[in-house]
């Protein structure tokens, strides 16, 4: 496959969050130096590792001919934080911007498919590009794929659920600007989740593509599990109506009232709606508070949990 020039690209950086990722690490960067675009700056934040992850990097460092390739010290305050840093770093200046996880393996194609539908929308607004992906064992290989979704994307469905992991995840830089922002003011329960919640919210366009461009590979280490069987969407429910959501919208709200003046107005009556809703007495009157305020989740079941988690009130 023939590299695409910059010239049609712009500039673009990939944002990566390491771990002791060492047993996958060589394999993604491979994949990602392996991108049919021209070029790509490469920002790794390693959170402390204590195996030979800070080696791999060094070493591929030393070989990478795409662009620059930057190493940082993260915080070693978790994964959501080690992204927030890179985030934050005032010193990322890009056209497009890709969040990567250490253990995946990308499409040749990952990059240009997504800039290719970044690039038909108002580089003016801010837009998200992410979708599905294909899950992969240790060796590669093909074990089924992430849920498919099919209702609009919107901050309605983004302050209930999130539909795309950060490793599908790449952004304008109109985009990039609300979410540097975003993170200089608060912290938050999940870097993905974090970014569809603020573009949806503040008016830009999410884009969701149902054909995987990546293997996400599932393993013993993975801080994300099965999201494909029956038995993990079972447990999602129970999570739903036992009192996680609610942990997570009391964070999320939080980190929302710091970042109001980010979002558009409409978003921000769906704000003031849900935080009502959740301090309602009546069950019933929140059951009818939910499906007057525009909040959703993507499937029947999950409406039925979000409808259920009401009555408990457990939003």
């Amino acid at each position: 496959m023939k590299n695409v020039p910059a010239a049609q690209t712009g500039k673009i950086a990939v944002l990566m969050g390491v771990y002791n990722g060492s047993r996958f690490l060589h394999e993604q960067l491979q994949s990602i130096g392996n991108q049919s675009v021209e070029q790509i700056d490469l920002w790794v934040s390693d959170d402390g590792s204590t195996d030979s992850s800070l080696a791999i990097l060094n070493a591929r460092k030393g070989e990478w001919s795409k662009g620059e390739f930057h190493i940082v010290d993260g915080p070693q305050s978790g994964f959501s934080e080690n992204f927030r840093s890179l985030m934050r770093n005032d010193k990322i200046n890009a056209d497009y911007v890709a969040f990567s996880d250490q253990d995946d393996i990308w499409d040749q194609d990952k990059l240009e498919v997504a800039i290719r539908a970044l690039s038909r929308c108002d580089p003016d607004r801010p837009a998200l590009y992410g979708g599905r992906t294909r899950i992969i064992d240790e060796a590669g290989r093909v074990l089924g794929h992430s849920p498919q979704f099919r209702r609009r994307p919107g901050f309605g469905n983004a302050i209930v659920q999130n539909i795309a992991g950060g490793n599908t995840m790449v952004f304008n830089r109109a985009a990039w600007a609300v979410l540097s922002e975003s993170a200089r003011r608060t912290s938050f329960v999940s870097h993905d989740w974090w970014c569809y919640i603020m573009i949806s919210g503040c008016g830009g366009t999410v884009i969701y593509d149902p054909e995987p461009h990546i293997g996400y590979r599932r393993h013993g280490s993975n801080l994300v599990g099965d999201n494909i069987s029956w038995r993990s969407q079972i447990q999602r429910i129970r999570r739903l109506v036992g009192g996680q959501l609610a942990s997570w919208s009391d964070n999320n709200l939080a980190s929302l009232q710091i970042c109001y003046g980010l979002l558009e107005e409409e978003s921000q009556a769906v704000v003031d709606e849900f935080q009502l809703l959740r301090v309602e007495k009546s069950p019933l009157r929140r059951l009818q508070r939910l499906r007057n305020s525009g909040i959703y989740r993507q499937s029947d079941k999950g409406n039925l949990g979000l409808c259920v988690a009401a009555l408990l009130n457990r939003l």
